[in-house]
């Protein structure tokens, strides 16, 4: 079992804010390739398509929370800076019935630090409610990409979220 937290978790303006900080052994710009290429995406993220450029309008696919979500490239000043919004349908929500969609903004900011690149996400807009939640979610997702870049094969989602939630429960219950 692996203990360690990568996330903080906060309240803005009435909703949650999830912040995942890491260090990844890799280069800025191929941590930026691996953010931002489709293709690299496919392998630790999910499926995404569209006009993948400031001001372009895209979809994701994400199997692994059977999530399908529409949004728009708010800021892309590579290899630093990825600032999205995305909504989930309202297909994917009649599916699965989680929290209700919501507006949500996604920041990326990289920064190299000799010879890794630390990577920050900054996720703002989720109910304050199930903040643990998308906590537990969203550092599977950046640990997903570690063990992309580390060419290993990623831990069994299920076993790692169930791990998880419990700590980022008890984070939320400081909010």
């Amino acid at each position: 079992m692996n203990d360690r937290i990568l996330g903080s978790l906060r309240s803005a303006g009435g909703t949650g804010v999830v912040r995942i900080e890491d260090s990844y052994a890799t280069t800025i710009d191929d941590l930026w390739e691996a953010i931002t290429d489709p293709a690299r995406l496919t392998r630790w993220y999910g499926e995404i398509s569209g006009d993948l450029q400031a001001g372009g309008k895209f979809r994701a696919y994400v199997a692994s929370n059977d999530i399908e979500s529409a949004g728009q490239i708010e800021a892309c000043e590579p290899p630093h800076r990825l600032r999205v919004t995305t909504r989930e349908t309202d297909e994917s929500y009649r599916r699965g019935q989680g929290a209700a969609p919501y507006d949500g903004i996604i920041e990326a900011t990289l920064t190299a630090a000799e010879d890794q690149t630390v990577l920050v996400l900054e996720i703002q807009g989720m109910p304050v409610d199930k903040i643990a939640f998308y906590g537990a979610g969203w550092q599977i997702h950046a640990e997903n990409l570690a063990t992309y870049l580390a060419g290993l094969e990623r831990a069994d989602t299920e076993t790692r979220w169930k791990e998880l939630v419990p700590a980022y429960q008890a984070l939320a219950a400081k909010l």
